[in-house]
């Protein structure tokens, strides 16, 4: 199974990058994490949001592999606990689709990709700096892989 993260945004401080690659490199073989970003639109003192949302919304949806289960993160989408989303993870495997996981940008995602998705996933009820969400993405993703595992990540 392959997790896509699709999140708006590039040019991440090496900070980011570092800590979603600590991650992402831990995932075995079958249950691949790979990270796709799409071109934030520009936003200025009269930038059309509405616009920017279709057009990032668009780039998102065309990186979606073909079939995948689509899961946006939303702050009003279900908050998981880490055996939660153990199971939510193992459930996903038996499907045999990969997921594709989606990150909107400053305003969140456009209305188009929250139609497409099949679950909504919240980190947290808080305003999170959005490039600490990829880091913790890929943490909580890999800790929900460990249980599955019982590797001993998830005991640290």
């Amino acid at each position: 199974m392959r997790l896509r993260l699709i999140a708006v945004g590039q040019k991440m401080p090496d900070w980011v990058s570092t800590g979603y690659q600590n991650y992402a490199k831990r995932f075995p073989n079958d249950c691949q994490l790979e990270l796709i970003e799409v071109a934030a639109g520009k936003r200025g003192k009269n930038a059309d949001i509405a616009r920017i949302l279709k057009q990032e919304g668009e780039a998102m949806l065309a990186a979606v592999g073909k079939g995948d289960r689509i899961v946006t993160l939303e702050v009003t989408g279900k908050a998981w606990t880490t055996p939660q989303l153990a199971n939510r993870l193992e459930s996903w495997m038996m499907d045999g689709r990969d997921i594709s996981l989606l990150v909107g940008g400053p305003e969140g995602l456009a209305p188009e990709c929250i139609a497409a998705a099949e679950e909504r996933w919240s980190l947290s009820p808080l305003t999170l700096p959005h490039p600490m969400v990829r880091v913790i993405i890929a943490e909580s993703l890999y800790r929900a892989w460990s249980v599955t595992a019982n590797h001993p990540y998830h005991r640290e």
